[in-house]
């Protein structure tokens, strides 16, 4: 198999080309490239395959094997690909996900390769069943409490398509993101897990952010959680609708529009390419 590897503020993901190869199994696959001893290492695999719904159609698997709706990170590097490589000759793409289609700018840079991606990420999904989340269906998850071994949190819960937690914490480099992640990730509140977010605040326009991401663990980034951190902090009037939000492997531009799309604006980049024997 053919790949190429690609991250987005250090999010990153092994790339197949599925214009040109298919890959049958790819929960499978995903699992054993992402191996960081004995696979190529990953936070797992992302396909980018033709749409007729869309220029191009992406599907990301976690490492651990389990299907995502989205990745923010993910679709800015297949954005890159697909213009870098020949797919798409033009700016404005369209990627259809498990999230539905959306529209993303590309920046090429001297020479016309892209290194900069602005994404229509879409309204954020507020209700508890959109989330989704037992309980109230309609009822909105702002700053309620949820009691995990011996802390009591207040969380904030958004969908960017796929479901985030998010929480305020003092030191988030210091926050022991390991042992409260996976409980939270795995919490009967959750009934499709979730992202947990854990976010520390250094403004009304500037976080920092630390993800336990789904399926993978710690990741270095994550978009549509750094998306779904923007969309929280208005709702706990805690920062403004513009932010720049610092991760672990880089920063990303978030703006969540009144009554409107958040737009996530961040680097796309590829590091390598390779063969695999599966």
């Amino acid at each position: 198999m053919k790949f190429t590897k690609m991250h987005g503020a250090g999010n990153d993901y092994v790339y197949v080309n599925c214009f040109e190869e298919p890959v049958a199994s790819p929960a499978e696959v995903a699992v054993k490239v992402s191996n960081r001893n004995f696979g190529i290492g990953s936070d797992g695999l992302i396909l980018i395959m033709p749409s007729d719904k869309a220029d191009v159609r992406m599907r990301m698997f976690n490492s651990d094997g389990s299907e995502s709706e989205m990745c923010g990170n993910g679709i800015r590097c297949v954005a890159k690909y697909a213009y870098d490589h020949g797919i798409v000759n033009k700016t404005e793409i369209t990627v259809e996900t498990g999230a539905g289609i959306l529209t993303l700018q590309l920046f090429p840079n001297d020479a016309n390769k892209v290194d900069r991606v602005r994404v229509n990420m879409g309204p954020p999904r507020l209700a508890r069943e959109e989330i989704p989340m037992n309980g109230s269906p309609v009822s909105q998850v702002v700053s309620e409490e949820l009691t995990v071994l011996d802390k009591t949190f207040k969380i904030t819960c958004v969908s960017m398509g796929n479901p985030h937690c998010i929480i305020y914490v003092d030191d988030v480099a210091n926050f022991p993101v390991a042992t409260y992640g996976p409980l939270i990730e795995n919490h009967q509140l959750f009934p499709r897990r979730t992202n947990v977010e854990f976010i520390q605040i250094i403004s009304r326009g500037e976080v920092k952010q630390r993800t336990w991401e789904r399926g993978a663990g710690e990741t270095l980034a994550c978009g549509t959680g750094a998306s779904a951190v923007c969309v929280a902090g208005v709702l706990n009037n805690v920062t403004d609708r513009t932010i720049l939000n610092h991760l672990a492997g880089g920063d990303l531009e978030l703006e969540w529009v009144e009554h409107g799309p958040v737009f996530m604006t961040g680097p796309a980049t590829e590091v390598f390419s390779g063969e695999i024997t599966l």
